[in-house]
């Protein structure tokens, strides 16, 4: 996957579920096939012939075996996913279950993005090697608030502070919003709402592309 990026979090919004996943992945796909996304776990393998790469929006830390309802990394490479999200403030999971999760990354092939509040988990997060950490303030999520505005020293002391590749998101709601995070040095940018919630989220994913 190419750097910078942008990754468009699906989430489970209502315009990015099932048949709607697909038409907004078609749509997004035009604009740029770099674009990374990361729809519902069910979306993945309908979005594979659409998009190049695709993330989960969560992966559990476990083996081949009898782990009903989990989320195995092998089943997302096979269902056509090259990475996951993991411990995004919507699915918080213990420290030890992150490093788990990194591991079955790791192990299966895939992009690892650690997501992390503030500083201080990044730094412990950054023990366990993952391809990216993500700081996200939750306060600032679906807010209109971007994080690379509202608190750029956050991302910039959680670089200083870490040695894997920094990522930001939180309330990204156009272009000036990733051109001033990516002069802050990171390496992609997070997106959700401001595109997924779009009426025309061609409009917006070609006006923060351009700075990518």
């Amino acid at each position: 996957m190419k750097e910078p990026f942008l990754l468009v979090n699906f989430k489970t919004y209502e315009q990015s579920t099932g048949k709607n996943a697909v038409a907004l992945a078609k749509r997004i796909s035009k604009i740029d096939r770099n674009i990374a996304v990361a729809p519902q776990y069910v979306d993945i393998n309908r979005l594979s012939n659409i998009c190049k790469n695709i993330f989960a929006q969560h992966v559990d830390g476990i083996n081949f075996g009898r782990n009903t309802g989990h989320v195995l990394a092998e089943s997302l490479k096979q269902a056509g996913a090259i990475g996951s999200l993991i411990n995004h403030s919507e699915k918080r999971i213990e420290m030890k279950e992150i490093e788990l999760s990194v591991k079955a990354c790791k192990r299966a092939g895939l992009i690892s993005i650690v997501c992390v509040p503030d500083v201080k988990t990044a730094a412990k997060v950054d023990r366990l090697k993952p391809n990216y950490i993500a700081i996200e303030p939750p306060e600032l999520i679906e807010s209109g608030r971007a994080v690379s505005k509202i608190k750029p020293s956050l991302i910039t002391n959680v670089a200083k502070n870490v040695k894997s590749k920094v990522i930001c998101g939180a309330g990204i709601s156009c272009g000036d919003d990733v051109k001033i995070a990516l002069e802050l040095g990171v390496y992609g940018v997070l997106v959700s709402s401001a595109v997924v919630k779009a009426e025309k989220p061609e409009k917006i994913l070609k006006e923060m592309i351009k700075y990518v």
